[in-house]
């Protein structure tokens, strides 16, 4: 069955996954950074490509993925980087420190002063994350079991195009053109693992501890810590996410694994406060994490809140706490993740102590090594039968 397994992800290909998506979400390169924030939310996604025309500008990582005309293939656009919500949390609370103490600007009010720093255009943050740097295409002919080694190294989303004119039929690219992408992300891969539960039982049945799923949480931060010191901290280490741990007041950003063993909260996600209004979010910066996520669980109390279509993201009033033990099963986690999509799971033990965190790039990381080393296994007992 596990190699069966293997086989079987290598035959399926990502445009089997993108097939029925919707459009491709992007914006201009002269969009404003608030309009940006609102194709952001309206569309309920954490990242969007954006669109430059050609020739004008080089893309992310060194990248060339234009799209082109059906008919005469002449190149309409390029597409020069990607900006995710952290890109925009961070421009806020950077330019928020600056003006925290900057008495010639308080007569304008800190309303005015967002609304001129959200006027900048979308262009000129691109490449301030680490996910930023680079923008990654795949061929739409590429192994399900490829894809997921791409997504194993840390790449969260790739553009696939409806018609790829490159010759490589296996590998991840800077270089493509095609009249049109779909966005696969590492949530479409672990959902499409997910509802192949039978095909893979003989690898989710174990636990994360078995599989070596569980990572180091890289820092945590105390519930003390400001807004603005935890975002330029996720900025910094490239995390969309921390956890918020029980520690002393003088205790507030503990990096080396020194939140491990500490009392989970709660989460504070980059993807939570995509619906923030922005002005609020300025405005709270200088607020205590758990301070900052009771205002806006207050704020959003009674909002109505439409189910997330296939790929979405839910607004921050639907999420909860979503954790596992060491002892859960892979399957457990994947169902976990995919249901409340969530991009990691933490660890805790039966007291709720934080001990690791499984994120969905360490999930694909364990299926994908754990099919082909069945694979191989199973080929060496043939070979020495």
């Amino acid at each position: 069955m596990r190699r069966g397994a293997c086989g079987w992800l290598r035959e399926r290909k990502v445009r089997d996954l993108v097939r029925d998506r919707r459009r491709l979400v992007e914006v201009p390169y002269t969009a404003t950074l608030a309009h940006t924030v609102n194709a952001l939310v309206a569309n309920r996604v954490s990242a969007v490509p954006v669109a430059a025309p050609p020739g004008q500008w080089i893309g992310a990582g060194g990248s060339m993925i234009l799209e082109s005309d059906r008919a005469t293939g002449a190149v309409r656009k390029h597409y020069i980087g990607m900006v995710t919500m952290l890109d925009l949390l961070a421009h806020i609370a950077e330019n928020g420190d600056q003006n925290h103490g900057a008495g010639d600007e308080s007569s304008d009010g800190p309303e005015r002063d967002l609304e001129r720093r959200m006027s900048v255009p979308v262009s000129s943050i691109i490449g301030h994350s680490l996910e930023g740097l680079s923008l990654w295409t795949l061929n739409p002919t590429t192994s399900i079991l490829d894809c997921m080694e791409t997504f194993s190294k840390g790449v969260h989303r790739a553009l696939i195009p409806l018609e790829s004119r490159t010759n490589h039929a296996i590998a991840v690219e800077l270089v493509e053109a095609s009249p049109g992408y779909r966005m696969l992300t590492q949530m479409d891969v672990i959902s499409f693992l997910r509802e192949q539960n039978q095909e893979l039982k003989g690898v989710l049945s174990h636990s994360v501890l078995e599989l070596g799923a569980i990572g180091e949480v890289i820092f945590s931060v105390s519930k003390h810590t400001k807004v603005m010191d935890t975002i330029r901290s996720m900025r910094a280490a490239g995390l969309s996410a921390v956890p918020v741990v029980e520690a002393p007041s003088d205790d507030q950003i503990l990096q080396d694994s020194q939140g491990k063993g500490k009392r989970l909260i709660e989460t504070f996600s980059a993807t939570d406060l995509r619906g923030c209004p922005v002005v609020l979010l300025q405005s709270g910066l200088s607020l205590s994490v758990t301070e900052f996520k009771e205002r806006l669980s207050m704020r959003g109390s009674n909002a109505s809140i439409a189910p997330p279509m296939a790929g979405d993201d839910p607004s921050p009033e639907t999420r909860r706490l979503i954790t596992c033990s060491p002892e859960t099963s892979l399957s457990g986690v994947i169902v976990s993740a995919a249901s409340n999509h969530v991009h990691r799971l933490w660890v805790v033990d039966g007291e709720g102590l934080l001990q690791g965190v499984v994120s969905l790039t360490d999930m694909l990381r364990v299926v994908r090594d754990a099919v082909l080393r069945a694979e191989q296994e199973l080929e060496g007992i043939v070979q020495h039968g």
